[in-house]
């Protein structure tokens, strides 16, 4: 699983982002967190007042890498 937030997401506590992240690693899941920590909610989506777009391009660029490390997980 690949998990990208905004710090500042008020929707997702950074509390809960960060207790989930730990759990994941302990339990060696592969899983990636990532945190932006300037960016709010929905920061990827270009049509709305939160787009960010240093953060949705590092945050594409990540989502490519993962998937061409772990597959779609399909098949």
């Amino acid at each position: 699983m690949l998990g990208l937030y905004g710090g500042k997401d008020q929707g997702i506590p950074l509390d809960d982002v960060e207790e989930m992240k730990g759990a994941l690693k302990k339990g060696k899941s592969g899983s990636d967190i990532v945190v932006f920590p300037e960016a709010g909610h929905a920061f990827h989506a270009d049509y709305r007042p939160s787009y960010r777009k240093a953060e949705a391009e590092e945050g594409w660029k990540r989502l490519l890498d993962w998937y061409a490390r772990h597959g779609s997980g399909r098949g």
